[in-house]
């Protein structure tokens, strides 16, 4: 069972400059709020302060930005991460903003308003840093990830092309409960080396200084988005509003610099992984 709580910061109605409450629909403008599922255990994306129960990371601190800007309150719903979606085709919660990533697959139920660079990236323990140097080091090893994420399909894609074609053996993809559960395994041996987003990684190492290395560079590239309803255009439209007028004051890149990923700062809108002029 999941539970849905609310939170946070007021956003303040619409200061000068901000986006149109008009531009929300009418259901929105009732409420006065965004219901926005979130599942906090991917830092620095979403996570919760140990001492204070608080949401903290990135993708926090851009939501109530927009809502902000929208002249709403937001209300974090913490669900499940393979609820998400059927939760916004039945109107649970009225968007998706927890690290998803932009996927041609997930287009057919949702439409992403793209906020970030992301990819998929190996990293292992530093005590195996000068045996496992490259990608291609990984070639049958055993390698954990998030099952529930899109990294088991894009590591047996990479393995097949790096692996697989060149006569080695394949990455042995390990489907783990989450990240932490991944690291877990890596910690105590079962697994060679794991997969996480390239956003997370560097925030791992701050917090385990010395305890892990990247292996290479990231091997995919997508975008992170915030998902919403197919047919809730009028609603995607509004947060594409919000998100053109905090790229316009700066305060888009103020946040991606506080959570240290700058670089992976998109150079203007895009929707379903396109360009918009």
């Amino acid at each position: 069972m999941t539970k849905t709580f609310a939170i946070v910061a007021l956003a303040a109605v619409a200061a000068a400059g901000s986006v149109s409450a008009q531009a929300l629909p009418e259901r929105i403008k009732t409420a006065g709020k965004i219901v926005v599922a979130n599942t906090p255990n991917y830092p620095p994306m979403e996570y919760k302060d140990p001492a204070t129960n608080t949401l903290m990371g990135l993708d926090i601190d851009l939501g109530l930005a927009l809502a902000k800007q929208l002249g709403v309150t937001v209300e974090w719903s913490d669900i499940g991460f393979e609820q998400m979606v059927p939760s916004v085709a039945t109107g649970r919660v009225d968007i998706i903003h927890s690290g998803m990533s932009d996927l041609p697959k997930r287009r057919d139920a949702l439409d992403f308003v793209d906020y970030m660079k992301s990819g998929a990236q190996f990293y292992t323990t530093a005590a195996r840093k000068d045996e496992l140097k490259s990608e291609t080091d990984l070639c049958g090893k055993n390698v954990g990830m998030s099952r529930r994420t899109s990294f088991p399909d894009e590591t047996a894609k990479w393995s097949a092309a790096n692996c697989e074609a060149k006569g080695l053996p394949a990455v042995k993809v390990v489907g783990t409960e989450g990240s932490a559960d991944a690291r877990t395994q890596l910690k105590q041996g079962r697994v060679d080396a794991a997969v996480q987003g390239s956003e997370t990684v560097p925030y791992l190492m701050t917090l385990e200084k010395g305890a892990y290395v990247s292996i290479g560079a990231p091997f995919t590239a997508i975008y992170q988005g915030i998902g919403f309803s197919k047919k809730d255009t009028e609603l995607r439209d509004a947060y594409i509003g919000a998100m053109k007028a905090l790229m316009a004051s700066g305060e888009y890149k103020t946040i991606l610099a506080k959570w240290n990923l700058e670089s992976a700062a998109l150079d203007g809108i895009y929707v379903n992984s396109e360009a918009q002029k």
